[in-house]
């Protein structure tokens, strides 16, 4: 059934190659940029985003709906010194701004209502000020703001380069391919903890740790999503793995909900029919990390349907669930509790790729006390990335003739 797989990865790839990558050519620039301020104003029949800055602004504009939003990318700028003060007034319900992807960073504005930009400006340092970029925006009706939608759409394909990245031809069989993906990152934080710790910040760690792990077996080769604080939408996650011909890939997250008593690590493997109402919300949940982050769904529809692709995904989900049921206790013996639902099954985007066994580890509750401890701790992060690498080692094993 492995040569099966790989058979179709192969057919597969001329798909994945037409889809390409779509990226921001970033700016370049001696020093990154500093944010000083974010504040909104509201004037008459409009609301302004000032953005103030110590270098000039190199930004591009537009628009997405479901739900809809403003997206404003520009040079990677750091957050550290910004001033921020109430993120929600007039029609505009709510702000967020990260690293997109390495050499741009990104602002979504959540609005209340449709909207238009009336202007964008850039005023130049005077009177002890920076520069300071704003725009205005005033309510209009939801068919215009689909029109603006589908306008900036165009506007996008027709200014980032498409990258069509050759595909890797391994020069040897005898190394096994993991992909480990940290969860979040970037502009999209993930879950926050009771002391305010991000999750995308300890998926990191545990990643690494992961990696460092894998490299000393001469066994594996490893390969990660992200090594560090940046965005990837889910479709270029699954990519990653289907780019590199993984054999195993592996993402990591660290769940928050809103009981304090409930604890320990639960593995996720791919079914379009949740096998509980908790992991259909946690899948929902999961999946929105691409709105978080503004980028747009309309482009990232499944692009293969064939049959043969179907019947892979299937056979991959054996292996997915094959892989889940060594893993969890190997956490056990970590000091993670799991319990009797310890392996579920939901609709996560980022266990799609029909020719690689995926599993999403929610390796703790940052809502518990005793879970967000250890996995914040250096030695409780080597201890759950060690139950992973133990459990890859038994699946290997179990896969050769």
């Amino acid at each position: 059934m492995l040569d099966f797989l790989r058979y179709m990865r192969r057919f597969s790839e001329t798909v994945l190659v037409i889809v390409g990558l779509c990226i921001l050519v970033p700016v370049a620039s001696a020093a990154i940029s500093e944010v000083k301020a974010v504040r909104l104003g509201i004037h008459e029949n409009k609301t302004r985003f000032v953005l103030e800055i110590d270098q000039k602004p190199e930004f591009r504009i537009f628009y997405l709906a479901n739900p809809n939003r403003i997206v404003i990318d520009l040079q990677e700028v750091s957050w550290k010194t910004a001033k921020t003060g109430n993120r929600s007034r007039g029609i505009i319900d709510n702000y967020r701004y990260g690293l997109f992807r390495q050499g741009t960073s990104r602002i979504v504005l959540d609005v209340k209502k449709p909207v238009k930009i009336l202007r964008q400006v850039i005023l130049s340092p005077s009177e002890g000020k920076p520069y300071r970029f704003f725009i205005d925006v005033a309510q209009t009706d939801q068919s215009s703001f689909l029109k603006s939608v589908k306008e900036s759409r165009k506007q996008q394909l027709a200014s980032l380069p498409t990258i069509i990245q050759d595909i890797p031809v391994p020069t040897t069989n005898k190394k096994w391919t993991v992909v480990v993906d940290a969860g979040h990152g970037g502009i999209d934080p993930g879950a926050i903890g009771r002391s305010g710790v991000h999750e995308k910040s300890l998926t990191l760690k545990v990643a690494k740790k992961l990696r460092d792990l894998l490299r000393s077996n001469p066994r594996y080769r490893v390969v990660m999503t992200r090594d560090n604080d940046t965005f990837l939408s889910l479709r270029e996650r699954v990519n990653v793995g289907r780019k590199y011909k993984g054999d195993l890939f592996i993402s990591l997250h660290a769940d928050s909900i809103g009981r304090a008593d409930i604890s320990g690590s639960t593995v996720y493997t791919l079914s379009e029919n949740a096998s509980d109402d908790e992991a259909d919300e946690l899948a929902k949940s999961h999946n929105k990390s691409d709105i978080i982050a503004g980028v747009d769904l309309e482009e990232q529809d499944d692009t293969v349907q064939d049959i043969l692709i179907d019947l892979a995904q299937r056979e991959t989900m054996n292996f997915s669930v094959k892989f889940a049921k060594l893993l969890i206790p190997e956490i056990t013996s970590s000091g993670m509790k799991t319990g009797s639902r310890s392996h579920r099954f939901a609709g996560f985007r980022v266990l799609k790729a029909p020719d690689v066994p995926s599993v999403l580890v929610e390796l703790g509750y940052l809502s518990n006390r005793h879970d967000e401890k250890l996995l914040k701790s250096t030695m409780g992060q080597k201890k759950l990335a060690s139950s992973i690498y133990h459990a890859i080692n038994k699946y290997f094993d179990s896969l050769q003739p």
